[in-house]
């Protein structure tokens, strides 16, 4: 029955589109010359404007109306009336604008009885006519499976989607400003990549067929980034789209964005307080404050240091051992076993001693972890590009900021120590013998470029969707994603 009215309205807009051209109309215009935003037309009480947007309500009264445009920013409410159009002018509007019709509106703003902000229509011009009508239910769409595959009309319905996504577009405005301000230079690295590196993740594959040579897509932008500081770029960023080939979950998608800054000279430590510089004013631009609430949890990032945890000393706690001298996946699984931390059966898809760390991770330290916290001092085993700290090899100079369970970003002192990167990559390709499937490749190009030598340098990446999921208290990564991947 739905689907036969839908025809019906189709096939009426159809007829009105044929009409339009009988009476020499033109039913899609080339342009119309705004005077101004619908946003600022609102502040141009008692003042002359010529706006444009789309119809999202219409009432007609006899020889008077009211109508509602919008557009992404703001709505605002026109008065359409026989005195102030001809019979025909006003004809013409109740017969052939529609709701869902882009119109553009001519006339004086003034306020209503009521205090609204309204526009008196001096001259209605039909821009762009609509086949389909909007969804029935106007206050927002209900069905998940039309947000995400028709990503407009949840724009065109629904105030918390429109927030979101100008806000998402205030964010990537931001870090380019704060980052610009602060030295550092952005930069573009390559998507197409022949070495799976920069992250531990399955990639993705393709095949190049002008070079006739398989290739990966881009899991991080990180070697490349520290290729830029060993040609001289002093501090350098990119806001990238990368690609994992993993599973899908609320905080998963295959195609994300991160943005990474590398900063010479600096540690990890000076990371950590440019971090929280960032995220700090960030938080002000995009909501005027430093707290976020979240699933109805106040979250402070506005205190002058973050919590902290050292990652190390609390797992050697939680294992009970010396969990850093493991060598052997299969006995290190055998002592957490006999520790009463987990079932065999929950082990058995981790296969080196880096996947079995990082499992344990996340199920007794990550998962419990409410406020914003700084995580640090990580087992090597863990990042093989990050330094060594120089009091114990087996740990890294690394942080991550954690929130409500979730790891917002990730940092670290750089290795830029060419000797020990490359055996590394070597014990990368160990535990890719041992079925870990997420391992890097040994990049050659990234490792010659570190032989001609590159200064101290951090780096950090934060994955810019799941902040956005953060700030503005959204359960899935698919609602601050435009058009995320469907089936």
């Amino acid at each position: 029955m739905a689907e036969q009215i839908l025809t019906n309205e189709v096939d009426v807009r159809r007829a009105k589109i044929d009409s339009l051209k009988e009476m020499g109309e033109i039913p899609y215009k080339a342009k119309f010359d705004r005077t101004c935003t619908i946003e600022e037309a609102r502040e141009k009480v008692g003042e002359r404007v010529k706006i444009a947007g789309r119809v999202i309500f219409k009432r007609v009264m006899g020889k008077f109306g009211f109508m509602h445009i919008r557009d992404i920013n703001a709505k605002i409410q026109i008065s359409v009336g026989r005195n102030e159009l001809d019979e025909e002018a006003y004809d013409f509007y109740k017969k052939m604008v529609d709701i869902a019709d882009f119109v553009g509106v001519e006339g004086e703003v003034y306020l209503t009885q009521t205090g609204e902000v309204t526009v008196k229509a001096e001259k209605v011009t039909l821009l762009s006519k609509t086949l389909r009508p909007l969804p029935e239910k106007f206050h927002g769409l209900v069905d998940t499976e039309t947000k995400y595959r028709q990503r407009y009309l949840d724009l065109i319905t629904n105030e918390e989607a429109r927030a979101v996504f100008v806000g998402r577009s205030k964010l990537l405005a931001f870090i380019r400003k704060y980052l610009g301000e602060n030295g550092f230079m952005e930069v573009e690295t390559p998507i197409l990549q022949s070495a799976v590196c920069g992250a531990s993740a399955k990639p993705f594959f393709t095949h190049h067929n002008a070079l006739d040579v398989d290739m990966n897509l881009r899991i991080a932008p990180e070697t490349y980034l520290k290729q830029c500081i060993a040609g001289g770029f002093d501090r350098v960023f990119e806001v990238a789209k990368c690609f994992r080939n993993e599973g899908m979950d609320p905080q998963h998608l295959q195609e994300f964005t991160q943005v990474e800054w590398y900063a010479s000279y600096w540690d990890f430590e000076d990371n950590i307080k440019f971090f929280q510089g960032f995220i700090k004013n960030l938080l002000l631009e995009l909501t005027g404050k430093a707290t976020i609430e979240k699933d109805g949890v106040v979250l402070d990032f506005g205190k002058e240091n973050l919590d902290r945890i050292n990652y190390v000393e609390t797992m050697r706690e939680i294992f009970g051992f010396d969990f850093l001298a493991e060598t052997d996946p299969i006995e290190f699984k055998n002592k957490i076993v006999a520790k009463g931390l987990f079932k065999i059966g929950e082990l058995e898809d981790y296969k080196s001693i880096s996947q079995i760390v990082d499992f344990v991770y996340k199920k007794k330290i990550r998962e419990n972890i409410v406020q914003p916290t700084i995580l640090y001092n990580y087992p090597a085993a863990l990042i093989p590009l990050a330094r060594r700290n120089d009091d114990d090899e087996r740990i890294i100079d690394v942080f991550q900021v954690v929130v409500m369970g979730t790891e917002l970003c990730k940092a670290y002192s750089e290795l830029v120590n060419p000797i020990q990167q490359r055996e590394a990559f070597e014990k990368q390709l160990e535990a890719k013998k041992q079925g870990d499937d997420e391992t890097m490749d040994l990049d050659e190009s990234f490792m010659l470029a570190m032989e001609h030598g590159m200064p101290p340098i951090s780096g950090l990446g934060c994955g810019l969707d799941r902040l956005l999921m953060l700030i503005y208290n959204q359960q899935s990564v698919r609602d601050v994603v435009l058009f995320p991947i469907m089936r």
